[in-house]
């Protein structure tokens, strides 16, 4: 229960922070997809219901489902954001961390399909 909630936390302040600190999301979105304020307000929209929807027991599973996905989609803007060795604030503007970001993805998506099971 402890690593759902922490789960659900760490999508929930991400997913806020997408809306209140835009801009690092908008960088690292590749440029040959449209639209990115959309993309980051979507993705953003997403990690906050994924993050609701892991603390309600009848929308778990599917939230959990959402999630993945939602880490999968997101893969091409991790790459992009390494390759690019985009100037981010913070640790993320480190070249070590963005590359690292790309393999922390599947413990994370790991982590969100334990709740997809009933």
């Amino acid at each position: 229960m402890i690593g759902r909630i922490l789960l659900a936390s760490i999508f929930l302040i991400s997913g806020t922070l997408h809306f209140l600190a835009p801009g690092v999301y908008l960088r690292i979105i590749p440029p040959y997809l449209p639209a990115h304020t959309l993309l980051v307000h979507i993705s953003g929209a997403a990690e906050i219901l994924g993050g609701i929807g892991l603390l309600v027991p009848s929308m778990r599973h599917t939230a959990a489902w959402g999630l993945v996905v939602l880490l999968i989609a997101v893969l091409p803007a991790n790459i992009y954001m390494a390759m690019s060795h985009l100037r981010l604030p913070g640790v993320m503007g480190q070249s070590w961390a963005q590359w690292l970001r790309i393999p922390l993805q599947i413990p994370l998506i790991y982590w969100a399909w334990l709740y997809t099971r009933r």
